[in-house]
């Protein structure tokens, strides 16, 4: 009960490590032994005025069923995150080029990035976009979830 009350209030994998001295890996391996893992949901952009289906995703532990089904056959994109100094434009330019050539060759994107400043964050440029963060705890809860036919970085 504890290690999931501590997924539902925000703690990573990594912080749960750091306090219980341990790894992530150690973390994640007991997590998902005892079916602690987290709900995908989309993100309501009407405010629940009128029923909305949107390709806006995120993970939560608060949840009970999956916002969506899995029927495989994506392919994982995965963004550059912030902008910082000395990278910025250009790694997510990467990641739309990518996924324009993608879509060219009609196949289905995934797009995992959290700055909604970004191209690649566009409605319109993935079938999936999940706004979260660029970790290993997260990339690989989506992986498992989505099970994508292949992944890559940009």
């Amino acid at each position: 009960d504890i290690l999931k009350t501590a997924k539902q209030i925000g703690f990573s994998d990594k912080q749960i490590a750091a306090v219980i001295k341990s790894t992530e890996l150690v973390v994640r391996k007991w997590r998902e032994e005892h079916k602690i893992t987290p709900f995908v949901k989309q993100i309501d952009t009407v405010a629940a005025e009128w029923p909305a289906s949107t390709n806006y995703l995120y993970l939560t532990y608060n949840g009970s069923t999956h916002d969506i089904d899995f029927p495989g056959d994506f392919i994982m994109v995965l963004g550059s995150g912030v902008y910082r100094i000395g990278s910025s434009v250009e790694f997510d330019w990467c990641a739309v080029g990518c996924l324009r050539e993608l879509k060219n060759q009609e196949k289905k994107t995934i797009m995992i990035n959290y700055n909604p400043e970004t191209v690649s964050t566009d409605y319109d440029m993935s079938n999936r976009l999940y706004f979260e963060e660029i970790s290993f705890e997260v990339v690989m809860d989506i992986y498992k979830l989505e099970m994508p036919d292949g992944v890559i970085l940009c």
